[in-house]
Order: C-alpha cells, then structure tokens, then sequence
C-alpha cells in the first residue's frame, strides 16, 4: 500500500508508513560532456603539449629530437621575418575585424531599420544572406576564384579598368610587394563581413521597436538614431564580433596559402604561414613548433582578456540599470 504526497506541485508515491525522502536531481550531466572534453583533450590540449615539447628541441622531422631548450625562442627574439609576419597580423586584424566590425553595423543597421521597413522582411533577409555567401565558401575555393579576379595579364579587375578606359591603373595586385598584403586584405574583409552583419541583425532583434519610433517622431535621423539606439543596445554582439574576428584575424592561414603563399618576397607572411613553412618546407620542426606555440599563447590570453572585459562592461552596464 502507498501514500500520495504532494510537495511543492510534484507528486511522490512512497510506501505507508515510511517518510518520503526528497528526490536528489540527476548528476548526470557530465556523461553528456565526457565526449566533448575527451575531444577536446585529444584535439587541442594533447597535440598543443606535444608541440610545445617540440618546440624546446633540434629537430628536422627526421631522427631523435635534439633538447636545446629556450634556443629557439630566443632566436624568435632576434628573427626579422618573425616580427614582420606579426606586424602583417596587424594589417589582417584590420581588415578582418575592425573594417568588418564597422561595415557589418552600418549595413545591419540599414538592412533592419530602412530596407526591411520600406522593402519588407524578405528582402533584407536575402540582402543578408548574399553578404553572408563568402562566409559559407571554402577558403580554397574563394582564395582561387581571387586569384583569377586579380591575375595580372587576364583578371578580371584589369580587363575591367581596362574596358573603362582606366587601363593606366592595371597592376600585378598579387605579384607587387607593394600592392600584395592590400589585396589580400580586401579579399579578407570581402569573406569576412558576412559574419558581424548576421550577429548584428541577430541582436537588432532584441531591441525594442518603441525606441526608434519615439526617436523618429521627436525628429531623429537615421544617423542619430544609430548611434543614439542600435550601438547602445548591440554592444555584446560588438565584443563577441571584435573577439572572434581578431582571433581569427591573428590565425588565419588559408586565404595567405591560397593567394600568395606568404610573398612576393614575405609581403603577406603572417605567422601561421610562417610556422608552416618552417616546419614543413624548410623542416625546422622545433623552430616551427617554437612559432605556432607563441602564437597559440598570443591568442589566447587575447581572448581571455577579451571576455573578461566583455564581462565587466556587462557587469557594470547591469549596475547602472539597478
């Protein structure tokens, strides 16, 4: 025989005459993260601590590595090539973060206070995903299709200046130590600002509509109002986009790859491309692992600045509310 206690709207069935004891909540949820964190040690914390220990060693891919200890960093100290692929990861972070973050507002702004008010939803919505198409291409393919864009006897780019008489602005856009790293910044904030607009647009649906019409009707423009409302109210999205495109800025390797591999003459070497060529086409594995592991610390102690930053510019947006 049972009993039917209710407690706090839940229902438990005990046997009469015992006390019922509180059911405990699962602590199952760390099963559904094993997965996850043996991934994660397996794909990230293992191959890092492999090559940092490589990165303390003479090794050229081949035999028993040789222990140098801190040698190759303090060669990194000394390296020209090393600090030029980081002053061009400067160039990159530009193009791929700050020009992005700044375009992808004012467009999202556009897109959502002016085009989807006077054209409708549906045409911002497939404004916004033909922004966002270089974002879905792969890489390889975006970087060759560029390429022939910017070839300097038949792309596309000096036919054109050509066809409108501007024929004395044709240049080797790739192949000029001069023009190079530009170009291929350009190409970088073509793939890249697709992202910003979409988390903008995202988080321009969390505010208020009553905001911008009182705005409106006290005689606001759109200017003011963007920057009065929309940047106010969208400044999470702002940190979450600066971080996770300088952090890809710092790390990108693939359009540098596909575009220049790193020239003419180091004008695009940035320092995942110049990890890869130390390590694999000049076979200084320890030098290169020295290369990728500083990198790997740069990044993430930026991101760990970026968050918390993040988090106290939240914190101390929360205390002015309260």
């Amino acid at each position: 025989m049972t009993a039917t206690v209710e407690r706090g709207g839940e229902v438990v069935r005990r046997p009469h005459g015992r006390t019922a004891r509180p059911r405990r909540p699962h602590s199952s949820y760390a099963l559904f993260l094993l997965p996850g964190v043996l991934a994660f040690l397996a794909v990230i914390v293992v191959p890092f601590l492999m090559n940092t220990g490589v990165s303390f060693t003479d090794w050229q891919g081949v035999g028993s590595p040789k222990w140098s200890g801190l040698a190759n960093y303090r060669e990194l100290l000394d390296d020209s090539e090393f600090w030029a692929s980081f002053r061009h990861s400067l160039f990159m972070v530009v193009a791929m973060a700050v020009v992005p973050t700044v375009l992808g507002l004012v467009l999202a702004a556009a897109l959502f206070d002016f085009v989807g008010k006077h054209f409708g939803t549906r045409m911002a919505a497939v404004l916004r995903a033909c922004f966002y198409l270089p974002q879905v291409l792969p890489i390889a393919v975006a970087g060759i299709v560029w390429s022939w864009v910017l070839a300097p006897d038949n792309g596309s780019l000096n036919v054109l200046l050509k066809a409108v008489g501007l024929g004395s602005l044709q240049r080797d856009w790739l192949g000029d130590p001069d023009l190079a790293l530009y170009s291929v910044m350009g190409v970088m904030v073509w793939v890249q600002i697709g992202f910003p607009l979409v988390v903008f647009m995202a988080g321009l649906q969390r505010v208020d509509p009553q905001l911008y019409e009182a705005a409106e009707l006290d005689g606001a423009g759109w200017w003011r109002r963007f920057l009065h409302i929309t940047l106010p109210q969208i400044r999470p999205e702002i940190y979450v986009v600066l971080l996770w495109c300088t952090i890809a800025a710092l790390k990108v390797f693939g359009a540098v790859y596909v575009l220049t591999k790193g020239g003419p003459g180091g004008a695009t070497d940035v320092p995942s491309y110049f990890s890869f060529a130390t390590f694999f086409e000049k076979t200084q594995v320890g030098y290169g692992a020295a290369i990728s592991t500083v990198l790997t610390l740069l990044i993430l102690v930026l991101a760990l600045l970026g968050l918390k930053l993040q988090t106290r510019a939240e914190d101390a947006e929360e205390g002015l509310r309260a």
